[in-house]
């Protein structure tokens, strides 16, 4: 039996000063700030990246912490030649969208974790300990980490495929790009929701999925979308690194399906988990799926 294994993190904060959460950048001001601190907190000594380098010149990029979490692809050839590895985590505080936390204000978003085997919380706890005390969002606003709770430890069975399934609905809760497809076509989305699934098993899990690729998507062509009501959400990042601007957007609204779809099931139910399509590390391609 095959399954996806997680875990799921919320971090508690109280605003020390004024914070404020521009729209479509909460993840995008999370995961930049979360980088820096945190190859100066799991680097190893002796990588370049310690001292502001190029972690992928690191000689011992394999046991360095920061190398393996946040820049993955340093540490060798993927799956199938896949140069540029997916990172072993997401944020999820797209709750935080707009808003603001005035001092003394709590505030939280969620970290899910898919290396089970070799990535301690640890490491999360002390980056964002410190990024809190740096300050967070555009005025850079203080915060102390008050608390962690890890809500889940999830392990869902990907062979368990519920009978006479024939109608499903599905959320795009948070901007949403699917290569292959401007509309979620379900074969479009399924064969992404698959490779993903397949290369973070095969990166931190238990292994590639074993299963017939071509033949459950030919399946989930088959599957017919009835009901499509989207909307696009445009966003910017500029890096801190480069100055270039990049497209942190995407599709959100919902599309409904109607066909043969018990066995994809626990797939898209991972997927609410692990995102789906472009940039899922910002928290980006979150579902939600409702048989109907």
């Amino acid at each position: 039996m095959q399954t996806f294994d997680l875990h799921s993190y919320r971090f508690h904060f109280t605003a020390r000063e004024p914070i404020y959460f521009p729209a479509g950048q909460p993840g995008n001001i999370l995961r930049g700030a979360f980088g820096s601190v945190f190859r100066k907190i799991a680097c190893a000594p002796d990588c370049p990246g310690h001292r502001g380098g190029n972690v992928r010149e690191c000689e011992r990029r394999t046991i360095c912490t920061y190398a393996r979490i946040f820049e993955p692809a340093s540490v060798g050839n993927g799956p199938s030649g896949l140069t540029d590895w997916p990172r072993p985590f997401v944020f999820r505080a797209a709750h935080l969208d707009g808003t603001r936390a005035d001092a003394e204000k709590q505030f939280w978003f969620d970290v899910n974790l898919f290396d089970a085997r070799d990535v301690p919380p640890d490491h999360f706890v002390s980056a964002f300990e410190e990024l809190a005390h740096a300050g967070l969002g555009p005025g850079r606003g203080r915060a102390e980490l008050a608390a962690v709770e890890h809500l889940h430890r999830v392990s869902i069975l990907l062979d368990d495929a519920p009978a006479d399934v024939r109608r499903l609905r599905v959320e795009f809760k948070t901007p949403t790009e699917l290569k292959g497809g401007d509309r979620p076509e379900f074969g479009v989305l399924f064969a992404r929701i698959r490779d993903r699934i397949s290369t973070l098993r095969a990166l931190y899990g238990s292994g590639a999925l074993e299963i017939d690729f071509r033949a459950m998507g030919a399946r989930a062509r088959a599957v017919n979308m009835t009901r499509c009501e989207l909307r696009q959400v445009d966003a910017q990042r500029r890096s801190s690194r480069t100055g270039q601007v990049h497209g942190i957007g995407g599709f959100v609204g919902v599309a409904e399906y109607e066909g043969e779809l018990g066995e994809f099931l626990p797939y898209l139910e991972t997927a609410r988990w692990t995102g789906v399509g472009r940039q899922c590390v910002w928290g980006k391609g979150e579902v939600r799926c409702i048989r109907i």
